[in-house]
């Protein structure tokens, strides 16, 4: 785990914010190098798919000119949903790595685990990131956005 590339997806997160979107930001890295970053992009594109991970990984499957993001790892700031870990699978990601879970729409832990069902041909690695300053940063950012939406 590299927290740089965590807070390159926290910047993204705060962009997302300032757009009026939910902050969730995403970071695809292969051969540790950055090779797409994205944030929620819903509101503005008034289109229920626009989540950071499925940006990020549009991104990253041009840049690479493939489909198949083999060996290629996502950080992202929230626990993708279940669309999201779905897509993680299609795409071939070997890890993702998140901060905060989600707890009305995990995908990967909290609500279901898409991830680890032996049926599917693919499986991507969750891990949640145990950093507690981060943590409370990408909350307080959640919280902010939330208190300003009401």
């Amino acid at each position: 785990m590299n927290q740089e590339y965590l807070k390159i997806a926290m910047d993204e997160a705060i962009l997302a914010h300032q757009e009026g979107e939910i902050p969730i930001g995403a970071v695809i890295v292969k051969n540790n190098k950055v090779i797409a970053k994205a944030h929620n992009l819903k509101e503005q594109a008034k289109c229920a798919t626009k989540h950071a991970e499925i940006i990020a990984i549009e991104e990253a499957s041009s840049y690479l000119n493939d489909w198949r993001l083999n060996d290629c790892d996502m950080y992202v700031t929230m626990e993708p949903c279940i669309m999201c870990a779905g897509a993680l699978i299609q795409a071939r990601l070997k890890n993702v790595y998140y901060l905060i879970d989600n707890a009305k729409f995990g995908g990967v832990n909290s609500i279901e685990n898409i991830l680890s069902n032996p049926k599917h041909n693919h499986h991507v690695t969750a891990i949640k990131i145990d950093d507690e300053n981060l943590e409370k940063e990408m909350m307080k950012i959640l919280k902010k956005i939330f208190a300003d939406k009401r």
